[in-house]
């Protein structure tokens, strides 16, 4: 018997699916080789210290939020609703994108500025759609945490998401509280502080990978 051949929808359903795999495989290596493009273009390019200066209001509150994000989230163990989880659904990735847009304005180049916004979005919009998905079918209480935050761009108060039921999975007894507050040991478990970490080292390739590649090449010559 011929198998009946899927309709349209399916077809997209299934084209999205195979995307969202794909995006989540793909973005940590296609991280290292933007940084490394990045890497290249500050090694022959001059400095705008003034881009450099603006850079910081995006970079360190995208660095502040992936830091409060990853001290609050419970990853698979509850649906996370404290501290910046109140105000947008995905800080985390709201803080990567603040970061990489500091890092576009401080390298200032349209160029690379919409190759970091096409790279995020081809990336981090189907991943999200994915994690929601997981999300809504892991914990009773997403829809009802959905339609009080927002999914990316945060709300300007904390959402007031009332006490509901499925905070934790069926599956599992867990005894923390969905609302508490920011947890060191968290932040740790996650390594987070590598956002920090990666953040300086491009900041001071950016003020000094192009003047120590100067010097070596004077000095060849």
């Amino acid at each position: 018997m011929t198998k009946p051949f899927p309709s349209p929808k399916v077809r997209s359903m299934q084209r999205r699916w195979s995307w969202e795999r794909i995006a989540r495989r793909i973005r940590v290596p296609l991280g290292f080789l933007t940084a490394a493009l990045y890497l290249f273009e500050c090694s022959r390019r001059p400095v705008h210290p003034a881009a450099v200066a603006w850079s910081l209001a995006l970079v360190l509150p995208g660095l502040a939020l992936r830091a409060a994000a990853a001290g609050t989230v419970k990853k698979n163990h509850e649906l996370t609703i404290a501290g910046p989880y109140a105000y947008t659904r995905n800080p985390l990735y709201l803080g990567s994108a603040l970061i990489a847009a500091g890092f576009a304005l401080a390298l200032f180049d349209w160029r690379m500025a919409l190759l970091i916004v096409l790279g995020f979005a081809a990336i981090y919009i189907p991943v999200i759609f994915s994690e929601e998905h997981f999300l809504r079918s892991a914990f009773a209480g997403f829809d009802d945490y959905r339609r009080h935050v927002p999914r990316f761009f945060p709300r300007l108060t904390p959402a007031k998401v009332p006490e509901a039921r499925g905070l934790q999975p069926a599956s599992e007894t867990v005894t923390s509280d969905a609302r508490s507050g920011f947890s060191l040991a968290l932040y740790l478990k996650h390594r987070e502080y590598n956002a920090a970490l990666g953040a300086a080292l491009l900041y001071l390739s950016l003020l000094f990978l192009r003047p120590a590649l100067e010097v070596v090449l004077r000095r060849a010559q």
